[in-house]
């Protein structure tokens, strides 16, 4: 007898992964098209589900008949790294083309929590195409499951999102110079000190459960870490000022009224590379409003 759960095995076949990549897609389009979070929830989790639906619901909002430019997702040229774990969840991550994002590569990491279970995606980030790195594999093709706690890496894939937050608010050496590091930290005070209005920003890491790190080791030692963090900005007016008026997306997931401050929080997904030794460098992230609050 096999117990799935302390036996190593490969997470998927790569039939399997196959088929949990177009059955997602599937979907996917489905939900795009109807603006309706119900017909791809058994499809997406974690961030991904915390973004797209929140997506969906504006979208429902503002057409209720339907995404008017609904254009159909397609994913090909799809790349499999599977994993060979022992214990639940077992995941992999499909590198995929897309007819959408330029030239980027979509990378989505699909977990399941059981035999029976849907595969769901818990991330998509978008990577440049040559940024992708090498994993390392078995002579069968297996990949290996970096643990969250792991030390043979810069940061554990486990403070990845509290560092990063941390970061973010203070600045530090722990991350590479990057669109989603040094440039966004540089954007951000800019935009907190216009005259007449005053935006802060809170950050909070996001690991528990559906948001919890996940981690694939790569060739030269490192590990490619997909994780999550919560972000919140405030704009607040001056007297006699008022706060920009938000797009119509953004005025449909936010309670309340606006009349001096708004405050919008995003859930963003990231994929970093955390070396074994030297600066972790976040190669992608995607992130969207999931509410607003007027007041």
């Amino acid at each position: 007898m096999v117990h799935g759960e302390r036996e190593v095995l490969p997470s998927a076949t790569r039939a399997e992964a196959a088929k949990a990549l177009e059955q997602f897609t599937t979907a996917y389009n489905a939900a795009d098209k109807a603006y309706d979070a119900a017909l791809d929830a058994d499809h997406t989790t974690g961030a991904l589900a915390a973004i797209d639906s929140a997506r969906l619901k504006a979208g429902a909002t503002n057409h209720p008949d339907g995404n008017p430019a609904h254009q159909p997702l397609e994913l090909t040229d799809a790349k499999f790294t599977i994993p060979k774990k022992a214990g639940w969840p077992r995941w992999f991550v499909a590198d995929t083309k897309a007819n959408k994002g330029g030239t980027a590569r979509w990378l989505l990491v699909f977990t399941r929590d059981g035999l029976d279970q849907t595969w769901e995606a818990a991330y998509l980030t978008l990577v440049a195409p040559g940024k992708v790195p090498e994993f390392k594999t078995d002579r069968d093709g297996w990949a290996e499951a970096v643990p969250a706690n792991s030390t043979d890496v810069s940061v554990p894939p486990a403070d990845l999102s509290k560092d990063y937050t941390t970061y973010l608010q203070d600045g530090g050496k722990s991350f590479a110079d990057g669109v989603h590091t040094s440039s966004w930290r540089a954007l951000r005070e800019k935009r907190s000190t216009r005259p007449g209005l005053v935006t802060q920003y809170i950050d909070e890491p996001l690991t528990n459960g559906d948001y919890a790190p996940l981690a694939l080791r790569t060739k030269d030692g490192g590990a490619l870490v997909f994780f999550t963090s919560r972000h919140f900005e405030k704009q607040t007016a001056a007297r006699g000022a008022s706060v920009p008026a938000p797009n119509k997306d953004v005025l449909a997931l936010t309670d309340g009224e606006i009349k001096q401050s708004l405050t919008m929080e995003f859930v963003s997904n990231e994929v970093a590379l955390d070396p074994a030794d030297g600066q972790v460098s976040i190669l992608g992230r995607v992130q969207g409003l999931t509410s607003g609050k007027g007041e």
